[in-house]
């Protein structure tokens, strides 16, 4: 699989879809992504190969640990994150792999912030604030 930001010029390739899928609906996600929630696949770093040049923004995230984003310089996409809590893994928001056929999220984090008109189909983990 491919993810891709909207000009093409950076990419993670992955080896299929991811088995931890988060949907987030913190305020700061909210921001970074410009929609009501954001909605990421974790894998393990090893199976992620990124090309293309990305800027990077680092930011403090609630568990006081470094959240990263890395998007594309030139049309600004997020393609790829990192945080302090898992280093050793790289998330993808699904919508850069632009395939309604991707798994849904296992798990709903930060529902303390959804916006009230947001439901989360089908039987997945949801929690007020972050998981432990």
């Amino acid at each position: 699989m491919i993810a891709t930001c909207q000009c093409g010029q950076l990419k993670a390739h992955l080896p299929g879809p991811a088995e931890a899928i988060v949907a987030c609906h913190c305020l700061a996600c909210q921001r970074r992504s410009g929609s009501p929630f954001g909605v990421i696949a974790y894998y393990p770093q090893a199976q992620v190969q990124l090309s293309g040049e990305a800027s990077l923004f680092v930011r403090l995230a609630d568990s006081g640990t470094p959240f990263e984003t890395g998007f594309c310089p030139i049309c600004g996409t997020t393609v790829h994150v990192r945080t302090g809590r898992h280093p050793e893994s790289i998330g993808i928001p699904i919508g850069t792999f632009a395939d309604p056929a991707y798994p849904a999220p296992v798990r709903s984090v930060w529902e303390e912030t959804k916006h009230g008109w947001v439901v989360i189909p089908g039987d997945i983990q949801h929690f007020p604030r972050g998981r432990n």
